[in-house]
């Protein structure tokens, strides 16, 4: 599938970056103090890389409501920040052992394998944090609904489940199924991006309708992105995607291209970023950069 991003889209991604990248310069903690190293790890491991898709997710499902940007921003630089210590830990030498991210060193590699753990942890708590302060939203209820969702996209029923399920199939004891793989990578990548795709809907306080059909949305995004993930692994260069490829295959990692091939995953790709397209119809012609999103989400080479 060849597909140029739409100048709106790509406008849209730079700005929203930008902006998401300012709100994490305030509300990540200073340099200062005796434990300055840990918060030079936290904003080494968030800041400066990244496509910030998880946070233009969660400010384009808040633009249909009329959420505050401010408020919606917060919320998307909590959702990197959950990101950020999920790759953090991701790539410690007990998992999966990488050495190189957004082009760049790895947070282990560059503060060593301790103060890694702990500015992994420090993100973590500090995204919750933030959904709770009352600057994210006046209404605890919603700031209460903030965290219990990104709880569970965090916890055992999502990311922390689905990297258990990785480092099993890697053990090799049961064969892999196209069944199992969807659900490792529901669970590890796609609960994030569900949120992230929901969270504008709970923050606008959208019927209950329109925040199923942005779930919906999210889900299938998330299922497309991590097969295009796949067929980058195996198929761009590390200058590309500024982080090691073809680890999948040597790691023995359960992935859809390894099962189907890469044009049965692609095509499978292409299959769910449409479904995905069309969970939006409740939302019209407010969720354009959104349908955009998922063609570009399969097509990206980085």
């Amino acid at each position: 599938m060849k597909f140029d991003t739409p100048s709106p889209l790509v406008d849209a991604l730079r700005d929203a970056a930008a902006e998401i990248e300012d709100t994490l310069d305030t509300l990540l903690p200073a340099e200062e103090g005796l434990e300055a190293a840990l918060a030079s790890a936290m904003r080494y491991a968030t800041m400066g890389g990244g496509k910030r898709l998880r946070g233009f997710l969660v400010l384009e499902s808040a633009r249909p409501f009329g959420v505050a940007r401010a408020s919606a921003l917060r919320v998307a630089a909590a959702v990197e920040m959950l990101h950020a210590y999920s790759l953090v830990h991701d790539d410690l030498p007990a998992m999966d052992n990488d050495d190189l991210r957004r082009g760049k060193p790895t947070t282990h590699k560059a503060y060593g394998e301790a103060t890694a753990i702990l500015a992994g942890d420090a993100l973590q708590a500090h995204a919750f944090a933030v959904l709770a302060d009352e600057d994210t939203h006046s209404d605890s209820a919603v700031r209460v609904e903030l965290l219990r969702r990104l709880a569970i996209a965090a916890g055992p029923r999502g990311m922390c489940g689905g990297q258990m399920l990785d480092m099993l199939a890697e053990r090799g004891n049961e064969a892999p199924t196209e069944a199992s793989i969807g659900r490792l990578q529901l669970l590890k990548t796609g609960k994030l991006i569900e949120f992230a795709a929901e969270a504008g809907a709970i923050l606008g306080k959208a019927p209950a309708m329109q925040r199923h059909a942005l779930c919906a949305y999210g889900r299938d995004l998330g299922a497309a992105f991590q097969i295009a993930d796949d067929v980058l692994d195996a198929t761009a260069t590390e200058a590309e995607t500024g982080k090691r490829t073809g680890k999948d295959q040597q790691a023995g990692k359960a992935t859809l291209v390894g099962l189907l091939g890469l044009e049965r995953a692609r095509a499978q790709a292409e299959r769910l970023a449409a479904q995905a397209r069309d969970h939006l119809e409740t939302l019209s012609d407010r969720a354009d950069l959104l349908r955009m999103l998922a063609d570009y989400t399969i097509a990206r080479r980085s």
